[in-house]
C-alpha cells in the first residue's frame, strides 16, 4: 500500500527568486549556447548512474503504459498500432531512472478492454503499482471497481485528445459527472486528456464532481498559439492556460509535466519550463512528473533531459523535487 502522505512545510512557491516580483514568469528563447540538449539523441544527456542518484527516494513515474498486441490484441477502431512494451521492459526503463513506482495508464487503443494494464498490475503489485483505466460508466459496476481498487487502480482515464474528440461543455460535464458518481466512494481521480482550449469549459464543471481531477501532458496546450518568435515566451498567451491556472489554484486539481516532446519544437522546453514554473508557483502540491514511456508514436526518445529539467525546475526550493516526484503522487493515488 502507498505510505501515508506526508505533511508538507512546503504551502508557496513566492519565495523562489524572480517568481514573488512577476508572477507571469516570461522565459527568452534564445538558446542557452552552454547548455544545449538534444532530447532525442541525448548527446549531452547525465549518465544514468548519475541522474538515477538525484531522482527523489520513492518517486512515482505517474503516466506510462504497458501494450502486447499480440497477447492482448488492440480495438478496431485503434488509431496506431503499437509495438510490445512488457512490464518487465517497463520496470527495466524505470530503474535506469532510479524510479520504482509506476502508474500504469490505459492507451486509448485499447479502449474499455483493461486487461493487458491489470494483468501488468498485479505483476507489480500494489505497493508498487498504481493503475488507471477506461471505462464505460453506463456498464461498469461497483464489484468491479472493488476488485481494480484491491489491485492498486485508483484512477479513470477520459482521453479525448489522443482520439481527436471535441466536446461541448454539456457533453463534457455529463460524461465527468457520470465517471465521478462511480469512482466517488473509492478516492479515485478522473484523469483527463484534453486540448488546453477544451479547459475554460472544467472551470464551470469540476467543482460539483466531489473527486479529485488530473490533467495529462501540461494541459495539452498547442504552442503554436502562444507568443514567442524569439520573444520571451509568455504561457498566458495560450488559450485556456488562465483556466488550468485557475483550476490548480482551486486546489482539486493536478496537472502532469510530462510528453514534452508531444508538445514543443524548442529542444530545451523552454516554452514548457515557462509552463511548469507557473505550475509550481500556483500550485507546488498539485504538480506531479510522468515519463509517458514508452513514447507511443514517437521514436528514439531519451527522456533523461527533460526529467533533468524537471530537477533543475526544483533545485531552488527545499523540499519541492520530494513534492514533484513523489509526495503529490502519493496524495493523488491515496484513494478512499
Amino acid at each position: 500500500m502507498l505510505s501515508s502522505p506526508v505533511p508538507s512545510m512546503l504551502t508557496s512557491c513566492q519565495s523562489r527568486p524572480g517568481l514573488l516580483e512577476n508572477p507571469r514568469v516570461l522565459f527568452s528563447t534564445t538558446p542557452r549556447k552552454k547548455e544545449r540538449r538534444s532530447y532525442k539523441d541525448g548527446t549531452t544527456a547525465p549518465q544514468p548512474s548519475l541522474l538515477k542518484h538525484r531522482v527523489p527516494q520513492g518517486t512515482w513515474d505517474t503516466h506510462m503504459h504497458v501494450v502486447e498486441p499480440q497477447r492482448f490484441p488492440v480495438s478496431a477502431n485503434a488509431v496506431y498500432q503499437p509495438a510490445k512494451h512488457t512490464i518487465e521492459e517497463a520496470m527495466a526503463f524505470e530503474s535506469s531512472l532510479g524510479i520504482g513506482n509506476i502508474v500504469l495508464v490505459q492507451p486509448s487503443i485499447y479502449g474499455t478492454d483493461n486487461s493487458c494494464l491489470l494483468e501488468a498490475l498485479r505483476h507489480v503489485g500494489p505497493s508498487r503499482g498504481r493503475g488507471v483505466v477506461v471505462i464505460d460508466p453506463t456498464s461498469t459496476d461497483i464489484e468491479t471497481l472493488a476488485e481494480w481498487h484491491s489491485l492498486g487502480v485508483r484512477g479513470v482515464r477520459i482521453n479525448l485528445k489522443s482520439v481527436g474528440k471535441v466536446a461541448v461543455e454539456s457533453e463534457l460535464a455529463e460524461t465527468l459527472l457520470q465517471h465521478a458518481q462511480l469512482i466517488r466512494p473509492f478516492g479515485w481521480t478522473i484523469q483527463l486528456h484534453v486540448s488546453l482550449d477544451m479547459v475554460p469549459m472544467l472551470e464551470r464543471v469540476v467543482a460539483p464532481l466531489g473527486v479529485k481531477l488530473c490533467i495529462d501532458h501540461f494541459g495539452g496546450p498547442d504552442i503554436t498559439t502562444g507568443k514567442h518568435n524569439g520573444a520571451p515566451f509568455d504561457p498566458y498567451s495560450l488559450p485556456g492556460f488562465s483556466s488550468l491556472i485557475s483550476l490548480l489554484s482551486a486546489g482539486e486539481t493536478y496537472v502532469k509535466i510530462s510528453a514534452p516532446y508531444r508538445l514543443s519544437k524548442d529542444e530545451e522546453f523552454r516554452d514548457l519550463e515557462a509552463m511548469a514554473q507557473e505550475f509550481i508557483r500556483v500550485a507546488p502540491n498539485r504538480v506531479i512528473y510522468a515519463t509517458d514511456w514508452p513514447h507511443t508514436r514517437f521514436s528514439g526518445v531519451n527522456i533523461e533531459p527533460f526529467t533533468e529539467l524537471c530537477l533543475r525546475l526544483c533545485a531552488n526550493e527545499p523540499g519541492l523535487a520530494e513534492r514533484v516526484f513523489h509526495l503529490n503522487a502519493e496524495e493523488m493515488l491515496q484513494g478512499a
